[in-house]
């Protein structure tokens, strides 16, 4: 009899388990291309972008769940080296030395290009110089041009002050590296917290010039980035050193991105070091399908796999 109870006791405790296991499967799902949960790390230049693809993707996925850290360059780079996070989404690849790093833990990261993006130089609504060639733009980020009278002789304003949205930004790394040679910036460079103290302070100080990612200007539908518009002037860039009129400069419009006719463009990476196919896997997938192409498409960036139409129209 007291075997019998003994049984019984067993059987109802392994039915309770059985139960709770069940339970738990049903509460959080298994991790999969489309289930799970997963944290990516993003540089917060590409936040507006980023923030549209996973809204999407959960909205499709309802068992996916995806938390989005927004971080400066150099900080989401920590992350993925550090293990903290498998996906990442960046403005470059991986150099030799970080693959390095993956190579001796026996991770091969996985580098998908998403789109091809570029870099905005915004100045206040009262600066008549929103037309620079590439050589006055070199200039004035090596610091050898320093006042807006040195470009412009009828110009009221003086000296400029060069602002960016953190000290480790990727925009600040572009501007080094791809202006300047590596050359350290100037000293009347600053950096703002965040892209919208950016903004503000080019709209409240007239000889301010701002470096953006030009994600956070280009959707024409999204508010935030019409807001920022409205507050201050789009410079057009040309890469002639003598240009004859002004159709020879280019803002950073999607079909000048995509032309190559606008000059300071990059491209936007999706790194992943998962070791299975996981949900980061499945949102990497995602934003570079067919329908986190069309997203990307439709935010003024220009997709890495989907053509853009350019229609020429005549007066």
């Amino acid at each position: 009899m007291a075997d019998f109870k003994v049984q019984t006791v067993l059987a109802t405790l392994a039915s309770a388990i059985l139960l709770s296991s069940c339970g738990n499967s049903t509460n959080t799902p298994a991790n999969t291309p489309t289930s799970g949960e997963v944290t990516i790390s993003v540089d917060e230049s590409f936040q507006p972008i980023v923030e549209s693809q996973v809204k999407t993707f959960e909205g499709i996925y309802k068992y996916a769940e995806i938390t989005d850290n927004y971080k400066p360059e150099g900080a989401v780079i920590q992350d993925l080296l550090n293990d903290s996070v498998k996906v990442a989404v960046l403005s470059r690849d991986l150099n030799e030395s970080e693959r390095t790093v993956f190579e001796k833990q026996n991770r091969i990261p996985r580098s998908t290009k998403l789109a091809i993006d570029a870099v905005a130089l915004v100045v206040n609504n009262n600066n008549p110089d929103s037309l620079l060639t590439l050589d006055q733009v070199k200039s004035i980020f090596s610091g050898n041009t320093t006042s807006w009278k040195n470009s412009n002789s009828s110009s009221n304003l003086q000296d400029i002050t060069i602002v960016f949205d953190n000290n480790s930004s990727s925009t600040a790394r572009f501007v080094k590296d791809s202006l300047l040679a590596g050359q350290d910036l100037p000293k009347n460079t600053y950096a703002s917290n965040s892209h919208t103290s950016l903004i503000d302070y080019v709209a409240e100080n007239n000889n301010a010039i701002g470096v953006i990612g030009v994600n956070w200007i280009s959707d024409t539908d999204d508010t935030t980035s019409v807001g920022f518009r409205n507050k201050v002037k789009v410079v057009g860039i040309s890469k002639e050193a003598n240009p004859e009129s002004v159709e020879s400069y280019y803002q950073p419009y999607q079909a000048y991105i995509a032309e190559g006719t606008y000059p300071l463009t990059r491209n936007l990476y999706i790194i992943n070091i998962e070791g299975r196919a996981g949900l980061g896997t499945g949102f990497a997938s995602f934003a570079a399908g067919d329908q986190g192409q069309r997203i990307i498409l439709k935010s003024g960036l220009v997709p890495a796999t989907m053509p853009v139409r350019i229609i020429g129209l005549r007066k």
